[in-house]
């Protein structure tokens, strides 16, 4: 008989165990439903489950609108996933247009390009180009980044009231996140960045790089996306950082036209280095 040295799972295991499992069977359903499999009998008999579990399952989609249910009907695919199918099919193409011009951005400047767009309450990275330098910067597409404390972020936020602003900071100060820069003076930087379309990252996160984002904007000129340039600080000293920003700033406006947005006239609105210059980054 043989005895296993292995610990017997914790109640936080087996909860999430159970919540996987119960997840993996709502995407069953999902998919179900999608093959024609919209009356419960024949949805329970497809998926092997009693049709007590399958209707628990179904219900709760039809809660959250992942499902629509008619009676003498049956069930049907609802109206959450077109729009979350509208999304990714956005995001989709907004990576599609940006691609090739953050491309010709990572060429000639050398750095890390990435392009990002707002989730929830978060940056959410689509894209990434490495840079030819010999700097390992850690981001990864699909990873969800702090918003005030990144380039892309603050970006995403440059349209943003002062309430939102003020909301998103004390929102990440209350998850507990090491910032080093108080709500005032985060407030005055957001206004200057605000006031010439680019948004700097001094070494605010744990990574130590700086970098230079500009918003992407669609047809009725929202912010949909952002872009940065990013590099260590050896390579991004203050004065490369505003000769940086007239040539993100034009990326972003390249690829908000191909989205439909009629960009201004760029010889009276680009930023000046002295009007772009970055606050001094904070002591370490």
């Amino acid at each position: 008989m043989e005895i296993s040295n292995a610990p017997d799972p914790t109640a936080d295991e087996v909860e999430t165990k159970a919540a996987s499992r119960t997840l993996v069977r709502g995407l069953e359903v999902l998919n179900a439903v999608s093959r024609g499999h919209v009356e419960l009998g024949d949805l329970a008999a497809t998926l092997g489950l009693t049709r007590t579990t399958t209707y628990r399952l179904a219900t709760t989609l039809v809660e959250h609108r992942y499902l629509s249910f008619t009676p003498r009907v049956g069930y049907a695919l609802g109206p959450k996933l077109l729009e979350l199918g509208f999304i990714a099919s956005r995001q989709t193409n907004l990576a599609k247009s940006a691609r090739e011009h953050l491309e010709v951005l990572s060429s000639r400047s050398a750095d890390t390009v990435h392009l990002g767009v707002l989730d929830q309450d978060k940056v959410l990275y689509l894209d990434k180009i490495a840079g030819s330098r010999r700097v390992d910067i850690s981001s990864r597409i699909g990873e969800r980044q702090p918003l005030r404390s990144t380039g892309l972020g603050k970006a995403l936020l440059l349209d943003a009231s002062q309430d939102r602003l003020v909301e998103v900071y004390q929102t990440e100060q209350a998850e507990g996140r090491d910032y080093p820069i108080g709500l005032a003076e985060w407030l005055g930087r957001m206004a200057a960045y605000r006031a010439t379309g680019v948004a700097f990252d001094l070494e605010e996160n744990p990574d130590h790089v700086r970098c230079v984002a500009a918003p992407v904007r669609d047809v009725e000129g929202k912010i949909v996306a952002a872009i940065s340039l990013t590099s260590a600080r050896q390579y991004m000293d203050d004065a490369r950082m505003n000769g940086l920003s007239s040539d993100v700033l034009e990326t972003a406006w390249a690829i908000s036209r191909d989205l439909g947005w009629r960009a201004p006239d760029r010889s009276t609105v680009l930023p000046s280095p002295q009007k772009s210059r970055p606050a001094a980054a904070p002591e370490r």
